[in-house]
């Protein structure tokens, strides 16, 4: 098959890319800006991304008197008197003498740009391979995972998943494009290569056993749980909704009140309505009455709180309200216990050790406090013992072996990484540390603007669908380097199912139609995991039990 020419290049620069006339056969109309495209320089091989598109005239005064409305005028004007050009940013380059070792390492960064007149061609199949990698590569460093195909074509795009693994990474978009789709196809991917096991903190309850469709085909879809069977674990906060969805085997999970600690109301202050001064007594509750300070501040009388501030000073009222406050959070959230009858957290661990994944239902208890609280809580303790294994491995790597890592995946990540509140939760701390400890996040978000710069200045790899918030498209682009022109592109995506991907992952910016999460995939992606008979043995169970009370799963 002939590679179809699309035009030649008439001038441009490095900085600001260049501007290619097209062939008259080509029209203007089939061109989306993000689209792959190729230059066909005189010692170099250009991989670029179409950025504009662009109509002119030879002479103002054919706008000025523009041709009576005819298809054979327009044929005789266009390329004589009309023309259409394309602006197109070149990201890559193959030096010619490296095509007889076509991989990826042999792609360099722009340093220079195609000659006048260079041919632009169509990317095919293989130009696609060739920078973004195929799955069935032989490639034992690299893991190549396919996430969708140009929005234009039927070829896989892939993302290197080891390299996606190595920073933290953000998956943005506006309500309803899809973003909880693509985390989980991602996810999957992650899983099925056993790269590193998961952490997903599911506040509306998407991933572990089924979910809502998108498609009014297919009513649910599949959960990781089965599609994977038991290599992803299920933790609730709320065992009545889990059964109630028709989860077969959830492990519950509660959470002490000393496993509160103040930089955990600090999160929630807004939500709680503390002030500065009520936190500040809460220091001296802690100092003065120890671990059990939450339990024992809740006991207090009036009276007995009016003789500890003669005692250890302090604010009487900003106590009480410190005690009302925490009154009232303990009563709205269900999974908080004086003491816990197991360590939950010590649990999870075991599970990541054992290369499994987990996934944290809120089910219920889905409100931001519930959700910023217990988030905070397990990451926290799980980041200080990845951090003391990981000081253990450094110290002595023959005696101890390096953590299992790990990929903790967070919605409303903006609650977390805002500017002020980043420096004082522990996702702040992972995102600057770039898997120093073994750790890394997945963000999921539709405010972007809401997080810290210098938290997104991190970001490895940024999955980005439509935004319309100037901000947020603002803050997507982030420390990128000629961002300018991928504003244009981000903003003409389709609304649903169509994201930009750029960053540490990929070798430059594309867009993609994203694969969807339907029966081939499962097929694509997955064993049979319901062969698992544990859980086919609980999901009849559970199935024979509704028929037989006629309770809705």
């Amino acid at each position: 098959m002939s590679v179809r020419r699309l035009g030649i290049i008439l001038q441009g620069s490095l900085s600001g890319g260049v501007e290619m006339s097209l062939d008259q056969e080509t029209s203007v109309e089939e061109l989306r800006v993000g689209r792959f495209v190729v230059i066909e320089g005189a010692k170099a091989r250009f991989f670029s991304m179409l950025t504009d598109v662009n109509l002119s005239v030879a002479s103002q005064k054919l706008i000025q008197n523009p041709p009576p409305d005819s298809d054979f005028i327009r044929a005789v004007l266009t390329g004589t008197s009309t023309f259409a050009t394309a602006r197109l940013q070149p990201v890559l380059m193959l030096n010619r003498q490296s095509r007889s070792s076509l991989d990826q390492d042999s792609l360099e960064p722009v340093k220079t740009i195609p000659a006048h007149f260079s041919a632009v061609y169509e990317a095919q199949g293989n130009d696609f391979a060739l920078v973004f990698g195929q799955e069935d590569s032989q490639d034992k460093e690299n893991f190549f995972f396919n996430i969708g195909r140009p929005p234009d074509m039927d070829t896989a795009v892939c993302i290197n998943l080891e390299r996606f693994l190595q920073r933290s990474n953000g998956i943005f978009g506006k309500s309803g494009t899809g973003k909880s789709f693509l985390t989980r196809v991602i996810l999957s991917g992650i899983i099925s290569q056993d790269l590193a096991s998961t952490l997903i903190f599911d506040m509306h309850n998407e991933y572990g056993w089924q979910a809502v469709s998108e498609d009014r085909s297919q009513p649910t879809v599949k959960g990781l749980r089965q599609l994977f069977g038991s290599k992803v674990v299920v933790f609730t906060l709320d065992a009545d909704s889990s059964a109630a969805r028709g989860l077969p085997d959830a492990h519950e999970l509660y959470i002490g009140y000393n496993q509160i600690e103040i930089e955990d109301l600090e999160l929630i202050r807004s939500e709680l309505a503390l002030s500065e001064a009520t936190l500040e007594n809460a220091y001296i509750m802690k100092e003065k009455l120890g671990e059990s300070w939450i339990s024992k501040l809740i006991a207090m009388s009036g009276e007995e709180i009016d003789r500890f501030v003669l005692e250890h000073k302090g604010h009487p009222a900003s106590i009480k309200t410190l005690q009302r406050r925490l009154s009232t959070m303990i009563q709205k959230t269900k999974y908080l216990r004086t003491r816990t009858p197991a360590n939950y957290i010590d649990e999870i661990i075991r599970h990541i050790e054992a290369g499994r994944h987990i996934v944290l239902e809120f089910g219920r208890q889905n409100n931001l406090i519930s959700y910023m609280l217990a988030t905070n809580i397990i990451t926290r303790r799980i980041h200080a013992e990845y951090v003391r294994r990981s000081e253990l491995n450094l110290s002595d790597p023959d005696r101890f072996t390096a953590p299992r890592r790990l990929a903790i995946v967070i919605e409303e990540a903006h609650r977390f990484l805002s500017g002020p509140v980043a420096r004082q939760t522990i996702f702040g701390v992972i995102a600057r540390e770039m898997r120093k400890y073994f750790v890394t996040l997945i963000i999921v978000d539709q405010r972007p603007s809401g997080i810290d710069a210098d938290v997104l200045s991190q970001i490895g790899t940024r999955i980005t669908a439509l935004l319309n918030d100037e901000r947020d498209i603002e803050a997507v682009f982030t420390g990128v380097p000629g961002s300018n022109a991928l504003r244009t592109v981000l903003s003409q995506l389709d609304p649903r199912q169509q994201a930009l991907v750029l960053g540490y992952a990929v070798p430059m910016p594309v867009v993609v139609r994203t694969r969807a999460f339907d029966q081939a995939f499962y097929k694509a992606i997955a064993t049979d995991p319901l062969d698992d008979t544990s859980v086919k043995r609980e999901v009849r169970a559970r199935q024979a039990s509704r028929e037989l009370f006629g309770t809705r799963g």
